[in-house]
């Protein structure tokens, strides 16, 4: 009788059954495979081991609601869930409980496409750039595991809730670090650990919080790479020198912690003391030299002598060379320390101007030639150069390897001293006489003159005059070619007979005409007269032209 109550009981219940309702039911037993449960059907109910995240706190005869999601399967039996009626339950009071930004709890359960499925309550998802403050590689490693998150997104809508652990992360990071920087104050003393070093210095931690230890600020002696002192994992001891909390950013320095050898400077090396030291930096520019114990004075390349050009220290200096230098510049303000090896000896161009007065005869050797001039060395560390302009007086020198080669043993005059920029200017020519001073006691307009052709161009012909000087006469003042061109007419050795017809002191020009012999004193004053009323310049084929054209050829 019993029997057949029961089944009409449960025929009964199996009736109230409804799809998408949550109902209470007893374990029956517990397998591998999931827990059996009686709701009152037909059939147990089998919920999948996989929704109890304790399983082993369940036992048989303990009472759990599920929630139907079927009322019979294929094989007759209820399909239900026990985490969804958690889930459907805890909703509501997730909902009346939590909100963005709250921070709960939760189980890992599994790993889905794209981050995590932890259960906080309800399944939240956790997006895998959330996991982390660092996207980790495998996202599996957090299955089972009980994580702290924070809602960052509640859609009421479609029931799903995300949370961030990176988020939560960095929030306690961040306040821990505002913590620690409000411990930080300047003058503090702490230690850290060098956590990382480059080229402008290294960064420390102070518990959590980077401290950086700029280069200028680890030593007061100069170091040239912060890796001569520091290493990564040090323990170093360092006082806070700067902190700003908008930035968050904390300097350090571990000098400060140290005597300051350049507080008393001015009185430990006082301008133009002679110190000794140790070259311990080369660099083009100059040289630093280590003077006491983390003072190091820099020489320029310029204070290296008063006579040698160096373009770098390195041609005379070396690191570990031994050198006395004397103290030209202290200002403990900046830190600086100038020294001079050139001024331990007196500058020989000091007495230049006694020893090599204006308009004195001087003798020297070819030294080096430029396109401009030659250099002349007339003493040890004193050159003087001739310019191409002071080379000749009657002729233009275009090529000073023409006159000169180096090694050739040279006589000039001293037209100019410059102390201050080291100059000297010598003229070879002024050991003669300028011809053209007396030009008017050797030539005057209308004179006749006969003398030899030096050089044949295409405009005219240049002959030989006494005391060194060219005179030309213009294609246009030659008599007539018959159809042959200069070049056919006139060779160089030639004598010619011709007459001046124009004397240009200043340009230092000769102008003669073959032409002319032939004229009568009207005629030739006719044609002086004409020829003295054209430009400067332009007179006959321009006979400064002339001059460079032949010249220049030489060149």
């Amino acid at each position: 009788m019993s029997e057949v109550m029961d089944r009409l009981l449960n025929a009964d219940t199996f009736k109230r059954l409804k799809a998408n309702s949550i109902v209470p039911g007893t374990i029956t037993g517990i397998r591998e495979d999931g827990v059996t449960v009686d709701i009152g059907a037909k059939s147990e109910c089998l919920v999948p081991t996989s929704e109890f995240l304790q399983l082993d706190d369940m036992k048989v005869g303990d009472s759990i609601e599920v929630y139907v999601d079927r009322v019979e399967s294929v094989d007759g039996r209820p399909v239900v869930s026990y985490s969804r009626a958690q889930q459907q339950k805890n909703w509501e009071i997730i909902l009346e409980k939590c909100s963005e930004g709250t921070e709960l709890a939760g189980v890992v359960k599994s790993k889905i496409n794209g981050g995590l499925v932890i259960y906080i309550g309800v399944d939240a998802f956790c997006p895998a750039s959330h996991v982390d403050v660092v996207a980790p590689k495998n996202l599996e490693q957090y299955i089972g595991q009980t994580v702290d998150v924070k809602i960052i997104k509640i859609n009421r809508a479609h029931k799903n809730i995300v949370v961030s652990r990176r988020e939560l992360i960095e929030d306690h990071r961040k306040q821990k670090r505002q913590e620690a920087l409000n411990k930080l104050t300047v003058g503090c003393v702490c230690k850290g650990i060098v956590k990382n070093v480059t080229d402008f210095g290294a960064f420390i931690d102070l518990d959590g919080i980077d401290g950086f230890l700029h280069t200028s600020n680890i030593s007061w002696e100069r170091i040239a790479h912060p890796s001569d002192k520091l290493k990564v994992g040090d323990e170093v001891e360092v006082m806070v020198i700067e902190v700003d909390l908008e930035q968050e950013r904390i300097s350090v320095g571990m000098k400060q912690l140290q005597k300051n050898p350049w507080e008393h400077l001015d009185q430990q090396f006082p301008v133009g003391m002679t110190v000794h030291g140790t070259v311990s930096t080369v660099l083009d520019r100059g040289a630093y030299v280590q003077v006491a114990e983390g003072i190091d004075g820099f020489i320029k390349v310029s204070e290296l002598s008063w006579t040698k050009r160096f373009h770098k220290a390195s041609e005379m200096l070396h690191e570990g060379d031994e050198v006395d230098a004397k103290v030209i510049e202290v200002n403990k303000d900046t830190q600086t320390l100038l020294l001079s090896l050139r001024q331990l000896t007196q500058n020989p161009w000091d007495t230049v101007q006694y020893d090599y007065p204006k308009g004195a005869r001087v003798k020297g050797t070819v030294c080096n030639l430029t396109p401009f001039g030659v250099f002349v060395k007339l003493a040890e560390g004193i050159d003087g150069m001739i310019h191409v302009s002071q080379m000749d007086w009657t002729h233009k020198v275009n090529k000073p390897s023409d006159l000169f080669k180096e090694g050739d043993e040279v006589e000039a005059v001293v037209l100019d001293v410059d102390t201050e920029k080291h100059q000297i200017s010598l003229g070879v020519k002024q050991l003669t006489k300028d011809p053209w001073e007396d030009i008017e006691t050797l030539y005057h307009v209308g004179k006749v003159v006969k003398n030899k052709v030096v050089k044949v161009i295409e405009r005219g012909v240049f002959v030989g005059l006494e005391g060194g000087i060219d005179g030309f006469i213009p294609m246009a003042q030659m008599e007539d070619l018959q159809g042959k061109s200069l070049k056919e007419t006139y060779k160089v050795g030639d004598e010619i007979e011709a007459r001046i017809i124009k004397i240009d002191k200043k340009e230092r020009r000769i102008c003669l005409s073959t032409k002319a012999l032939k004229y009568d004193d009207s005629r030739f004053s006719e044609e002086v007269k004409s020829l003295n009323a054209i430009p400067a310049g332009q007179e006959l084929t321009s006979l400064s032209d002339a001059f460079d054209q032949v010249y220049h050829k030489d060149a």
